[in-house]
């Protein structure tokens, strides 16, 4: 009796020590390095590509222009005139208070004066005369004074007198001609002027042009008067006189 015991003993343990008995337990395959790398790297290309997206709409997006703040006014003259330019672009007076200019400011007390209705700028050239232009340009520049009566002086930033130093003014005198920037006094009524504001507007900043080389002409005779009209930009000025 007591050996069958122990025979039945010997045989559970043969079948628990057998291997090809037990039982299989599934388990999870850890997933391979190579796989677990190619997915992140394509989780990195989807974000860069999203980035790669918003900055390409970024930079299609257009930057805003800067904007000048300066004011629509009439230029009225000491002398009961006020400063007209002609859609031609002839600058002369007026009195009809329909006259209407952008005052520009394109930088300290420096103005460009343009016209509101043609989108002319007003210009002095070298030898004084106000004329017109399609573009800015160095001598559309003018500074922008306070004098002691409260009026308005413009005086050309480009040009002045050799010898003195005297700046040169855009003026009106008696008649309501404009006259050479040369010729005008900055204590006379010619170059006082009272803007008259209309409104405030904001204005692109105007793009600053060269100045084209004037083309040299044959040597000729000195003409006694220095007021007759003169060309520039492609624009005629009208006459002007010396009376202040």
């Amino acid at each position: 009796m007591a050996a069958l015991a122990s025979s039945l003993i010997r045989q559970k343990r043969a079948v628990k020590e057998d291997p090809t008995n037990r039982p299989v337990v599934n388990k999870r395959k850890p997933c391979p390095k190579s796989n677990k790398s190619l997915c992140q790297k394509q989780i990195l290309v989807l974000i860069s590509k999203v980035r790669l997206c918003g900055g390409r709409k970024s930079r299609n997006e257009k930057r805003p222009e800067p904007k000048l703040k300066g004011i629509v006014t009439r230029l009225y003259s000491q002398h009961g005139y006020y400063l007209q330019m002609q859609p031609d672009g002839t600058m002369d007076s007026t009195r009809d208070e329909s006259t209407q200019f952008n005052l520009i400011p394109v930088g300290l007390r420096i103005v460009a004066i343009q016209g509101a209705k043609t989108g002319l700028y007003l210009a002095m050239n070298s030898e004084g005369y106000v004329y017109t232009s399609e573009h800015f340009t160095p001598e559309c520049k003018f500074k922008e004074s306070v004098f002691e009566n409260y009026y308005v002086t413009y005086s050309s930033m480009l040009y002045r007198q050799t010898q003195s130093g005297r700046s040169w003014y855009i003026g009106i005198n008696r008649d309501g001609q404009v006259m050479k920037g040369n010729r005008v006094k900055k204590n006379k009524g010619a170059a006082h002027f009272l803007p008259k504001v209309i409104e405030v507007a904001m204005y692109k900043e105007p793009s600053l042009h060269q100045l084209a080389p004037e083309p040299v002409s044959p040597p000729r005779k000195t003409v006694k008067t220095s007021d007759l009209p003169s060309l520039k930009n492609g624009r005629k000025e009208a006459p002007k006189a010396d009376a202040s």
